[in-house]
């Protein structure tokens, strides 16, 4: 079975997603910018409207658009966020931070990860800037993350199926690969079946 995640902006179209039973909502803010964390009572009212749903509803944590590295200030807004959105009752959590050399930010991840307080955490495609890929799949299975969104290269370019598939055979199971950029209602199986995930992310999913 293919799980597919629709990326929404605020809860406008949460219950016509419902409706169409999409497995998992991905709730963010201001999309032109790639997303960023959406209010505390936007978060609450989509937990509360799929809470008796099979919809699982995952949170963007990001506090502005551009890059992924933080600083100390962002850190604490993003520890704040990540704790509020669980009180708000999200179900799965977000996140990605780099360092100023494309690496993993393991001090932000940790704060995220003890922030999240068990919920299952999403590396999203900031991932798709990291030079050793191998390497941060193996640090991020050791962190616990269940999920990593990737697109495998520059938006602007096709998803790099064949790049995907040999990071997927790389993992081996330990960590799900959600594929992401230019996946929609129209191609996502065959998107699927190239790269070998059963997660696929996108604004259009499913056609609202």
């Amino acid at each position: 079975m293919i799980i597919r995640e629709l990326c929404l902006e605020n809860f406008t179209k949460v219950p016509q997603a419902l409706q169409a039973g999409i497995e998992r909502i991905e709730l963010c803010d201001n999309l032109a910018v790639g997303g960023t964390t959406p209010s505390y009572g936007v978060i609450q009212e989509a937990a509360e409207y799929v809470v008796e749903s099979k919809t699982t509803l995952a949170v963007m944590i990001h506090p502005r658009g551009g890059n992924f590295v933080y600083n100390s200030h962002e850190l604490k807004i993003i520890e704040t966020d990540t704790l509020k959105a669980v009180e708000a009752g999200a179900q799965n959590i977000v996140f990605g931070a780099l360092t100023t050399d494309n690496k993993i930010d393991s001090d932000a991840l940790e704060t995220v990860s003890i922030a999240a307080q068990g919920l299952p955490i999403t590396f999203h495609m900031a991932f798709d800037e990291i030079t050793d890929q191998k390497e941060a799949i193996d640090q991020l299975v050791e962190f616990g993350i269940d999920k990593i969104l990737m697109h495998g290269g520059p938006l602007d370019q096709p998803l790099d199926t064949d790049k995907i598939k040999s990071l997927i055979d790389y993992a081996q199971g330990k960590i799900n690969i959600i594929i992401g950029g230019g996946v929609n209602a129209e191609n996502f199986e065959e998107l699927a079946q190239l790269t070998g995930t059963n997660y696929v992310h996108g604004t259009k999913i499913i056609n609202l």
